[in-house]
């Protein structure tokens, strides 16, 4: 055998060189949809072949795509490209030299999924009987797995967070839950997404009315009004005393939404009386009363709180009748208090002529209603001549100067009407405070000018007639005075 050292081709090759990959594994989180590279860089490849195997599938061979799929496209320097990746692309991929060694280079690839939701049932509706308990839920997916919220979507009071987790339970449910509710999935990738659900409570209908007493005239047109509420269809009947009502030529019933009207024109003394709205579906039924009559509606007062006066009181209220008024009964008395609440009134009341009407303070504790330490004085009863002229067709209005009254007082007041029908119900008590001084006149005729209707009372309340630098010292001799008198009393 011949000395292979003496070979001139063994002499002339030079030693083998290794390839080696000079990029690193990666671990690589792409959004769906994004295009994504997966280096392979590698030195001395010489003849050997690179290839890119996703588990035993092989990617590319060579500069060869062996793949069909058109996404996939090789880079120079053997980088592997991947456009708009799915979910199924998550995975590993191995950049392999074709070697006797197989060696490889390994990127984890993690797509990340933006998040979507589902509602169950797929309808997105559940119903429920009241007093029962309901049970919503929605399913979401994404990657990572997104966490789940839920909200009231038509709360009146914005959009309150209600709980977490895909099932959201209620119970013991009534009316007021039915709704509409949201439920939100988000998992950190692009916006949150949601799904509405619809929770239908079936319930026996509730009425409530817009007027419980109806005040009518004949010859007039009358209209009553009950609102029914009840997701199980309601049948709504009208009733006048035991008597079902049905449509007739001067008799309509409409329904706008959960509104029932039943109008009634050209009135006559026969259709005064006690009528009812009643509503009844499979789950129940319900009725409310409406009254309807001739007679005077309640006194409503446009007065304002305090007066310009010491020792009287210009009271201004308003009356609905269609027939004249006959008989107008005025009733008030002044009310006691202790020293010390009596100073608080003596207060408010020097205060208000100073200040504007918006910083008035409110009524003391002391002062108000059904408070143990008042001790009221007796009832003056006045009976008034009705008016002669009214400002629209039904509605009356009339002014009374109360006279004789105790200055730095507090006083309640009630009015009663009757025309040919019979007294109204006597109106709500009224409060009014008369002050310590006379305002000036000056200031009387531009302090709380008031029109002919309603409650567009203006108020004024600066004194004019005073300069301003002598307001504070006019406020303390005023309290002093005040608070000398209760003293002494």
């Amino acid at each position: 055998m011949s000395d292979p050292l003496l070979d001139p081709d063994f002499i002339d090759s030079p030693p083998m060189v290794q390839p080696k990959f000079t990029s690193r594994s990666q671990s690589v989180r792409a959004v769906i949809g994004d295009t994504i590279t997966l280096p392979c860089e590698v030195e001395n490849l010489g003849r050997n072949i690179l290839l890119w195997r996703r588990g035993s599938a092989v990617v590319t061979a060579a500069n060869l795509i062996i793949t069909r799929d058109t996404r996939f496209k090789l880079l120079e320097g053997y980088s592997l490209q991947i456009k708009n990746v799915r979910p199924q692309d998550a995975g590993d991929y191995n950049c392999q030299i074709g070697d006797h060694d197989n060696r490889d280079l390994v990127h984890t690839v993690e797509i990340l999924v933006p998040p979507s939701v589902r509602s169950n049932p797929e309808t997105g509706h559940v119903t429920v009987r009241k007093g029962g308990t309901a049970t919503l839920e929605c399913k979401a997916s994404g990657n990572p797995v997104p966490s789940i919220s839920w909200t009231r979507k038509d709360s009146i009071h914005g959009s309150p967070h209600l709980s977490e987790g895909p099932t959201l339970t209620l119970e013991n449910v009534n009316r007021q839950d039915s709704g509409t509710y949201r439920c939100y999935a988000d998992n950190g990738i692009r916006e949150p997404v949601f799904v509405d659900m619809q929770l239908i409570v079936l319930s026996p209908p509730e009425i409530t009315v817009e007027k419980s007493w109806v005040h009518a005239g004949e010859g007039y047109e009358a209209q009553l009004v009950c609102t029914v509420h009840g997701d199980a269809n309601p049948e709504v009947m009208w009733y006048q005393d035991s008597f079902l009502l049905h449509p007739n030529d001067r008799r309509t019933m409409d329904t706008r939404g959960e509104k029932h009207y039943l109008t009634v024109r050209n009135v006559r003394a026969s259709d005064f009386g006690n009528y009812s709205c009643v509503a009844e579906n499979s789950l129940g039924r319900a009725k409310k009363y409406i009254e309807v009559s001739g007679r005077p509606g309640p006194a409503q007062f446009h007065s304002p709180m305090y007066s310009r006066y010491r020792e009287m009181y210009n009271l201004t209220w308003s009356i609905e009748s269609f027939p004249l008024i006959e008989e107008i009964r005025l009733l008030y008395r002044k009310l006691m208090f202790s020293n010390r609440c009596l100073i608080f009134f003596v207060l408010t009341v020097k205060f208000f002529h100073f200040l504007p009407f918006s910083r008035v303070p409110h009524r003391p504790k002391c002062l108000q209603m059904n408070e143990s330490f008042q001790h009221p004085g007796r009832w003056h009863d006045i009976i008034l001549n009705p008016p002669s002229t009214r400002s629209e067709s039904y509605r009356h209005i009339m002014t009374y100067t109360i006279k004789g009254l105790d200055p730095n007082s507090v006083y309640e007041t009630i009015v009663q009407a009757k025309n040919r029908y019979g007294w109204n119900e006597v109106s709500d008590i009224f409060q009014f405070y008369t002050l310590s001084t006379d305002m000036p006149n000056e200031d009387v005729e531009q302090t709380l000018g008031s029109t002919a209707y309603g409650n567009n009372y203006r108020a004024l309340n600066r004194c004019s007639g005073l300069r301003t630098e002598l307001i504070p010292g006019t406020i303390l001799l005023s309290l002093a005075g005040a608070i000398w008198r209760l003293v002494r009393t």
